[in-house]
């Protein structure tokens, strides 16, 4: 289509663009962090130890699981929200769930 558009005289023109911005997002990044710089700290230490519970959900005995889901999500979300648990639980900011 440029093609033809340039042989019926129109000009064109070519550009490049160089997204210059970091890689990898400070902390700093967000507006709140950067209003009270002196509550958070420079680096994070990374998720909590493991813990013991400290609490329990009592359950009606006899009672069913919903065998709903909870949310409806298109094929295309529910495989970017896969993908994005995925990078998080590699890099170490969660960790699967070990509820009996």
């Amino acid at each position: 289509q440029a093609r033809t558009l340039l042989s019926h005289g129109c000009e064109g023109f070519l550009a490049t663009i160089h997204d210059m911005t970091p890689g990898i997002p400070s902390i700093y990044d967000q507006p709140i962090v950067s209003e009270f710089p002196d509550v958070f700290p420079d680096e994070l230490p990374g998720i909590p130890p493991v813990r013991e519970v400290e609490f329990n959900v009592e359950l009606i005995p006899g009672a069913e699981p919903i065998s709903k889901a909870p949310y409806r999500m298109a094929p295309v979300e529910l495989k970017e929200l896969k993908d994005q648990l995925q990078e998080l639980l590699e890099r170490g900011f969660i960790r699967p769930s070990v509820s009996p």
